[in-house]
């Protein structure tokens, strides 16, 4: 038992697992006739031509997913962090903002948030089908993000607070040099386990057509029937980036609580 509570355990359970549910599909799949064609995905993924690697339509939309996920992640990071603050210690317009904020995000889906960026503010402002997609994602985890942040505040012994009040530090001294340190070190499992919600929930900016991974996917599928096969490699693609950043959450928070 012991050993499944190891790195190496979980990850044996994830593979199982995996495996329990790919041979499930391709049983399925295979009992109504499905026609695979497995040799012809390798060629969305990337061709050499002379000697060079030529990126095909998945890489392509992979990399597009990771650039708008990382984009958003540090956003995300820098409105989490105002709106917890805000919330400690801003100015009562300041609380109303960012509580207003939190409870316009938290309580209406990703999707509408999308739409109403696409059609109604990227008009006015001229903004890209990119940043829109950037900016919908790090308002979105941002919300949950602040929460994190403002439990870990709160987290630090009062008693933090007053020896750097005894020091000298004024409050903002105090946040800067004392309490963020730590709250952000408490906080670090949660804002992991967020980053990868992030980036699953980065798929859903296909409707507004910015070719990441998963509108690659769909494309490929219209134009090859290839449903299995795509949507099996695209699942893959978006485990390569999500696993690691799982695990690295599991292991800050056993880091992190043993050394508590």
């Amino acid at each position: 038992m012991t050993l499944l509570r190891t790195p190496a355990g979980e990850a044996l359970r994830f593979v199982v697992l995996a495996g329990g549910m790919l041979w499930l599909i391709v049983s399925g799949a295979t009992s109504f006739g499905y026609p695979w064609q497995w040799h012809r995905v390798p060629r969305y993924l990337g061709q050499t031509f002379d000697g060079a690697f030529w990126p095909g339509p998945l890489l392509r939309g992979l990399a597009v997913t990771v650039e708008i996920s990382a984009v958003a992640l540090v956003l995300s990071l820098l409105i989490g962090l105002a709106a917890a603050l805000a919330r400690l210690k801003g100015t009562a317009v300041g609380r109303a903002v960012a509580r207003g904020y939190l409870e316009l995000i938290r309580n209406t889906p990703l999707l509408i948030q999308i739409y109403l960026f696409y059609f109604v503010l990227a008009p006015i402002v001229g903004m890209s089908r990119w940043w829109v997609a950037v900016l919908a994602l790090a308002l979105f985890e941002g919300a949950s993000m602040s929460e994190a942040i403002r439990g870990a505040v709160l987290a630090v012994p009062r008693g933090h607070w007053e020896s750097a009040a005894a020091l000298g530090l004024g409050e903002w001294q105090c946040y800067r040099h004392v309490v963020l340190p730590q709250a952000l070190r408490l906080a670090l499992p949660a804002l992991a386990g967020r980053a990868v919600s992030l980036v699953k929930a980065s798929a859903i900016v296909s409707v507004i057509a910015v070719f990441d991974l998963t509108t690659e996917g769909r494309n490929i599928i219209s134009d090859t029937f290839m449903t299995f096969e795509i949507w099996l490699t695209v699942a893959a693609l978006y485990l390569m980036i999500t696993t690691p950043l799982s695990l690295a959450a599991q292991w800050l928070e056993r880091r992190l609580g043993t050394s508590a």
